[in-house]
């Protein structure tokens, strides 16, 4: 029992010590948020762009706040009601080909809110770990474990970054999909479209992997609690 009580003790000790640091520096959690969340969209538009030299000619926009409510009012289960939220689109902008009559989407790219919205909170909690990590330069700490909560951090938001695509293409039956972003890198269709499953896996191990990051390097700061 004491061994439990220490152990939620030093989590929220290093809980708080996250929390410090971002309160004292929001302007540079929100600039995180917003500007690797502007960085990302533009990265997935110009990916497409650049693989088929194409520049995109159609926007379409869709009533968010509208079908959110259609979809809450005629889906009596709150957990369905979360997953079809989550995939609720407020535009989609692309590139359409009208060599067969009143044209077919080639490939384009959906913006969801509420998936816009985790990237941002991603890009948030990376800039708390770069202040954890600058702090823990400051203090002189070991550089491999510099290293290590930097890569931890890496590659889960790697994992987040891949997972959290939502471009589709006409060769990968149009849905838009994470998977799509690998069939465009290179990765055979079939493949890609057989790894679909596994994104929400891969998802969540991103985000594991970028709160133990947090969790470890904020344990290198002992002193920072007390300031």
């Amino acid at each position: 029992m004491e061994k439990n009580h220490a152990l939620a003790g030093d989590y929220m000790r290093r809980f708080r010590i996250s929390l410090r640091l971002a309160r004292r520096n929001k302007a540079l959690c929100l600039g995180a948020g917003a500007g690797l969340t502007l960085l990302y969209y533009i990265v997935l538009l110009s990916a497409p762009m650049i693989k088929f030299q194409q520049w995109p000619n159609y926007v379409t926009t869709y009533d968010w706040l509208e079908n959110v409510g259609r979809i809450i009012a005629s889906t009596p289960s709150w957990s369905d009601r979360l997953v079809i939220i989550n995939d609720e689109w407020l535009f989609e902008i692309g590139y359409m080909n009208y060599d067969f009559g009143i044209g077919i989407s080639q490939w384009s790219l959906f913006v969801a809110p509420i998936k816009v919205l985790e990237i941002m909170i991603f890009g948030a909690l990376l800039g708390v770990l770069f202040l954890i990590v600058r702090s823990i330069g400051e203090a002189s700490c070991s550089k491999r474990n510099l290293w290590a909560a930097k890569a931890t951090g890496g590659v889960g938001a790697g994992l987040v970054a891949l997972t959290s695509i939502s471009l589709s293409w006409v060769v990968c039956c149009a849905t838009p999909s994470w998977v799509v972003g690998l069939a465009m890198m290179g990765l055979g269709v079939s493949t890609s479209l057989w790894l679909e499953p596994i994104g929400w896996w891969l998802h969540m191990a991103g985000l594991g992997l970028l709160l133990s990051a947090l969790y470890v390097a904020a344990g290198y700061l002992p002193d920072i609690d007390k300031t």
